[in-house]
């Protein structure tokens, strides 16, 4: 599938950045491996010592965590990092790097672990792709915004809980009979199911963490602006207290607006130094 999705206006108070830190490393990781696979495949096979396996699981300890990066051809990571972009780019940028990649790691080891309980007498097969962390991914973003819509093949628009529901009930069913398919949709459903779990377990702090970012910047925003408008009133009253002097000259002051325009000038002087 191919997926679009547009956003309703007022949902967030901030524009997301269109690439994040996080989400810029894992595309750049995982790209870079899938060339450097193509590229050295006569030489050996990176998915024999990254991929999952139930064979080589040990001494390979790392492949729970290296199965994520390696993808089988340009279609397979194209569509996992297009949606890992997609729908991961706005998640990092409300839960932040550290949270986002937690999250992210998660669900992508856990439900390779899962996979590997259900193949743990299979010598046969191997786990390759992102696919476990992207599914939890997509339910956090459907736990998230449950009423925006993606459009299904760019025409059909569906609410984003829907849509989650569905890729949901196919997972569901298509493990049942994963055995004959080269697609493991046991870990789709397995990084759903574990995504589901642990938002729910820290949803409450979830957001209230959000909500007090938010109200923090809230008040930032709120003392720049009263600074502002004291700087401005300042100087106001500097250009005043100058066209003054201009015209009958400094002693023509009092001491209270001398007082004043000594104490302006010094504050505005302050800030422009901190700047």
């Amino acid at each position: 599938m191919r997926y679009q999705f547009q956003s309703e206006q007022g949902n967030l108070s901030f524009r997301p950045q269109y690439f994040p830190e996080a989400i810029k490393i894992l595309i750049l990781i995982n790209v870079v491996l899938f060339f450097f696979r193509y590229i050295a495949v006569d030489q050996f096979d990176l998915a024999e010592i990254f991929g999952l396996s139930s064979v080589d699981i040990w001494p390979m300890i790392w492949q729970p965590i290296t199965y994520m990066f390696i993808h089988g051809d340009f279609f397979h990571v194209f569509m996992n990092m297009f949606v890992l972009w997609m729908f991961g780019s706005e998640m990092e940028s409300i839960w932040g790097r550290k949270e986002f990649l937690k999250y992210y790691f998660i669900t992508g080891i856990g439900s390779g672990l899962i996979w590997l309980l259900f193949n743990i007498n299979n010598p046969y097969s191997l786990l390759i792709g992102a696919s476990g962390a992207i599914y939890g991914i997509l339910l956090a973003y459907g736990l998230m915004f449950p009423n925006r819509k993606v459009l299904i093949y760019f025409l059909f628009p569906i609410k984003v809980k829907f849509f989650v529901i569905l890729l949901g009930a196919i997972a569901f069913f298509s493990s049942i009979g994963d055995a004959g398919s080269n697609i493991s949709h046991l870990t789709h459903l397995s990084g759903m199911l574990i995504g589901f779990i642990y938002l729910k377990s820290s949803l409450t702090f979830s957001k209230l963490l959000f909500f007090w970012n938010t109200k923090l910047l809230e008040i930032k925003h709120r003392k720049d602006e009263k600074k502002q408008a004291k700087q401005i009133d300042a100087q106001k009253n500097i250009n005043v207290l100058l066209d003054k002097i201009n015209d009958s000259g400094y002693d023509s002051l009092t001491e209270e607006e001398k007082d004043e325009l000594y104490f302006n000038s010094h504050r505005l002087g302050k800030n422009k130094q901190k700047d």
